[in-house]
């Protein structure tokens, strides 16, 4: 039996531990920003465009983004590591299907989803294991299967002692913008729509939201 690595077991620990504060603490996708919004429904749309299927909110925490999707039309379910959050997430909303697992290693067919969304939630993420994750999210995805990336991009390790008033045992990975898109590039997806916020106190990061397809996109018709 392969070993679990030691920092999905940290993950995991960690938001076991900081579940039902995580749910007080951050805000529902209907409080999130216009342009985050924006994002999540542009998703669902593309979605839901190219034939609709499954669609993974992997990392789903206590499943209201799932149920966002959900309520965008979407066939969605969600995956987390900290069984915790999905038990919060299966009291909420008894209607849909969570699971616990490793986004790294999904118990999902090949070529079977629609769509997958990864909303801050690859940060816990060593770097040099990204290729593997990204690799994972082709195998599971349909061709021209779409994918939406959100969270923290910048170039840092932090070890917070503390999150959402407890102690934690994780660490953030803060990669480059131009990094994560040359990593799923190499994966076999193309990133269609790539914007970038500036975080509002911390000169040395910043919010990016990647729309990417699997698969090689057509140039669009002249105008």
């Amino acid at each position: 039996m392969t070993a679990e690595p030691a920092h999905l077991a940290a993950v995991r620990e960690s938001y076991d531990t900081v579940a039902a504060d995580y749910l007080r603490l951050v805000v529902p996708p209907e409080r999130m920003d216009p342009v985050s919004r924006a994002m999540l429904a542009a998703f669902a749309e593309l979605v839901r465009e190219s034939g609709g299927g499954e669609v993974a909110d992997l990392g789903c925490g206590p499943g209201r983004v799932t149920a966002y999707l959900d309520g965008l039309g979407l066939s969605a379910f969600g995956v987390d590591v900290s069984g915790e959050m999905i038990a919060l997430a299966r009291r909420a909303y008894p209607r849909l299907r969570f699971t616990v697992g490793s986004m790294a290693a999904l118990d999902v067919a090949d070529a079977s989803l629609g769509g997958i969304l990864a909303w801050y939630s690859i940060h816990h993420t060593p770097p040099e294991q990204l290729p593997q994750l990204f690799a994972e999210f082709a195998r599971v995805l349909a061709p021209d299967g779409h994918l939406l990336l959100g969270g923290h991009v910048g170039d840092a390790q932090l070890r917070p002692a503390t999150g959402y008033g407890h102690p934690v045992s994780y660490a953030s990975h803060l990669v480059p913008a131009d990094r994560l898109v040359a990593l799923l590039e190499q994966a076999g997806f193309t990133v269609t729509t790539r914007l970038e916020q500036p975080h509002p106190q911390k000169v040395d990061r910043s919010y990016v939201c990647l729309l990417a397809r699997l698969g090689t996109v057509g140039h669009r018709p002249a105008d």
